[in-house]
C-alpha cells in the first residue's frame, strides 16, 4: 500500500512538471495587462477566472483554446490570471479557482462554475446562450 501512495506521489509529481512547461498561448494572453473589458460588450462572454500555476486551471487550457479556435468571432473567450490581477478576482467575487463564467450578450452573468469544466458541459451552457 505504501508503495502505491508513492508511485501515486511521483506520478502527480512528472504530470505536475510537465503541466508547467505548458506555453502561455492565446487564451492566457487575452487579459495582459488587464485592458480586455469583461463581459465583452455585446458578445457572448466566457471568462475563466483562474492561475498559470494551478493544475486545474492547466487542464482547463486546452479545452479554452480548443473553444477560442471553434467559437472566434461568436464568443468571447477571456483568461485572467488573479495571481497577476487580484482585483479581477475581488471583482468577480472568485472563492477558488478556477471559476468560469458565462455572460449573455447584454453583459448579465447567466452562469458561473467552479472547477474543471468540460468541454461539452462549456459547450451546452454556451448553446443555452444562443451560440451555435
Amino acid at each position: 500500500m505504501k508503495n502505491l501512495f508513492a508511485v501515486r506521489t511521483v506520478m502527480m509529481l512528472i504530470v505536475i512538471g510537465c503541466l508547467s512547461l505548458l506555453p502561455a498561448t492565446g487564451v492566457f494572453a487575452a487579459f495582459s495587462g488587464g485592458t480586455q473589458e469583461i463581459p465583452v460588450p455585446g458578445m457572448v462572454t466566457l471568462a475563466e477566472l483562474g492561475s498559470k500555476s494551478c493544475v486545474p486551471c492547466k487542464l482547463m487550457l486546452p479545452i479554452m483554446e480548443e473553444l477560442e479556435k471553434e467559437y472566434k468571432d461568436r464568443v468571447a473567450i477571456v483568461f485572467v490570471d488573479v495571481m497577476e490581477h487580484p482585483g479581477a478576482g475581488q471583482k468577480f467575487n472568485i472563492m477558488a479557482i478556477p471559476t468560469q463564467i458565462f455572460f449573455d450578450a447584454d453583459g448579465k452573468e447567466a452562469f458561473r462554475h467552479v472547477g474543471f469544466m468540460e468541454k461539452a458541459a462549456i459547450v451546452a451552457e454556451l448553446e443555452k446562450l444562443g451560440v451555435k
